[in-house]
């Protein structure tokens, strides 16, 4: 079956709602919602956002939907089942890694285009809202260079220094903080190079 970006996103931007909302597995197996509690889509609207090669849509809100009842649908027609009793997960949230590259590239931009990225990006109602950022431990190959925040052999710490990420990284995650009103929620993670 073929499916057209239109429909895709659809499907895809559905499965994201759906989750907003939901309780985890472990919630379901202990208790059983009550039926005032059970989560809705029916009339839940979904924007949907375009990126595509060649177009001027960059992250471009291009058409909104909503859920509604459907009978049988035929095997040609995107589609999301909805069992409303029935939750599997919890939704954190979305977003997207701030590494050394994306950081370096945002802050060669001039100050109007930075604004526009950051309201792009992390604007609850004009932009997607991304509301998670994952960033690196140390260099990574992401990077413009090779670097660590301890010294090797190091267990005292005292060569410990972010001052590398102080130029671009750190400024660009707390502007990105400030862009979501102090929601964004950051994860770091560790990269090691691969062996040789």
């Amino acid at each position: 079956m073929k499916i057209d970006r239109r429909n895709f996103l659809l499907a895809s931007s559905s499965a994201l709602l759906l989750t907003q909302g939901s309780k985890s597995v472990n919630a379901q197996k202990r208790r059983t919602p009550k039926p005032s509690k059970i989560f809705s889509a029916d009339g839940r609207q979904i924007m949907v956002y375009t990126t595509a090669k060649d177009t001027a849509l960059r992250l471009s809100a291009t058409d909104t939907l909503a859920f509604k009842p459907l009978g049988q649908p035929s095997e040609a027609q995107t589609c999301v089942f909805v069992d409303q009793t029935k939750t599997f997960q919890s939704f954190i949230g979305i977003g997207g890694a701030i590494t050394d590259a994306a950081a370096e590239t945002f802050y060669k931009l001039p100050q109007d285009k930075q604004s526009e990225i950051l309201k792009a990006y992390y604007d609850p109602h004009d932009g997607i809202g991304y509301t998670m950022a994952r960033t690196n431990i140390h260099s990574s190959d992401f990077s413009s260079s090779s670097y660590v925040y301890v010294n090797e052999g190091d267990r005292d710490l005292k060569t410990f220094s972010v001052d590398h990420d102080k130029q671009f990284r750190i400024p660009f995650i707390k502007r990105a903080m400030a862009a979501t009103n102090g929601a964004l929620k950051l994860f770091a993670s560790p990269w090691s190079p691969p062996a040789l």
